[in-house]
């Protein structure tokens, strides 16, 4: 037994019409006791009835269907779509077009939950922007209102808030450079200026760059054993800068006192290579690991801004690997500390 829903319109009309048909010719073989009267009527009939069926299935239902069609897309039919939907969408079974309208149901689903997540996100983003502009702005603001309003006149107190307005001016510019950068980094327009270099290299003259930050918390910042030998990658040499910059700032920030933080650079098979640095600080909680790279997010919005920082470091970092092609990743956990590792191109 065949099911109707996978029949074509003229299968429709074929079966409809022969049952029509042969109902007739049993009745005139009845009524009028002659075979050929019988095939006659059975031909007659068959003829007709195929021919009204399928022209009503076409010009009515399909009528339907080819506006839902045209719905579905919501483009103009040009010459190549009108044959489409005179030729070939007539050939198709209801359940072929019911696949289609589903299958464009849950994309426009998807498309939908896309544009919610991003709504979302960037109503988030606009709050948090408007939260670490406001910070240093209204600092700036009562400084300057209580220089204004007599403080100008004792010398100490006047050299302090000009001191504290400008730390945070400095904060300000911070902030506009790195969502400058990563505006950027997001349309492409950053460009890579790639070159050979070794990453341990890189990684020892980023620990200098930050060695009285470590000094002041007595973290101890080395090589993994078995990873000194220099390992030579292709890609910008100052982006990568930024992204240890960034990765081992947080660790010491994040670090605890008299603590480590360790580099890590294996090479994962003849074209890649893997640089990682782990510290034994306060870790993340597993909940924000999947939420760390994006801009301005953070575990903990009173400990993070207090310890300084635009918010946008590790969204850079992840636009500057993946605009090498590369993939940046983090593993960590509470009191036990955190792993970022990155990819790179190994030089050939």
């Amino acid at each position: 037994m065949f099911k109707t829903k996978n029949l074509t319109p003229q299968q429709i009309a074929l079966f409809n019409a022969a049952v029509i048909s042969v109902v007739v010719a049993l009745a005139f073989l009845i009524i009028h006791q002659t075979w050929w009267s019988a095939l006659i009527s059975l031909i007659v009939t068959f003829a007709i009835s195929y021919n009204l069926i399928f022209y009503s299935l076409q010009n009515f239902i399909y009528r339907k269907v080819k506006l839902i069609y045209k719905f579905i897309y919501q483009t103009k039919a040009s010459k190549r779509e009108e044959f489409y939907y005179k030729n070939i969408l007539p050939q198709k079974t209801i359940e072929e077009v019911s696949e289609d309208v589903e299958k464009w149901a849950l994309q426009r689903r998807a498309e939908i939950e896309v544009l919610k997540q991003n709504e979302n996100f960037r109503k988030e983003f606009l709050q948090n922007l408007s939260h670490e502009l406001k910070t240093p702005i209204f600092a700036i603001q009562g400084y300057i209102d209580t220089l204004l309003n007599g403080a100008m006149n004792n010398p100490e107190v006047h050299k302090k808030f000009l001191e504290n307005a400008s730390k945070n001016v400095d904060r300000l510019v911070n902030l506009v450079d790195d969502l400058d950068e990563i505006s950027k980094l997001e349309s492409g327009h950053q460009q890579l200026n790639k070159e050979p270099f070794a990453v341990q290299e890189l990684i020892r003259e980023v620990y200098d760059s930050l060695s009285l930050r470590a000094s002041d918390k007595q973290i101890k910042a080395s090589i993994k054993k078995g990873c000194e030998a220099p390992l030579t990658v292709l890609a910008d040499k100052e982006k990568i800068r930024q992204v240890l910059i960034n990765l081992v700032d947080n660790a010491i920030k994040y670090g605890r006192t008299s603590g480590s933080i360790i580099a890590s650079v294996y090479k994962t098979d003849g074209k890649h290579a893997l640089v990682e640095i782990s510290d034994d600080g306060i870790g993340i909680s597993e909940e924000h690991l999947n939420r760390i790279f994006e801009r301005f997010y953070r575990t903990d919005a009173a400990r993070s801004r207090k310890q300084g920082g635009s918010g946008l470091g590790l969204a850079i970092c992840k636009h500057i690997v993946e605009a090498h092609g590369q993939v940046i990743h983090v593993r960590s956990k509470p009191d036990i500390g955190s792993t970022f590792g990155f990819t790179l191109e190994t030089a050939k």
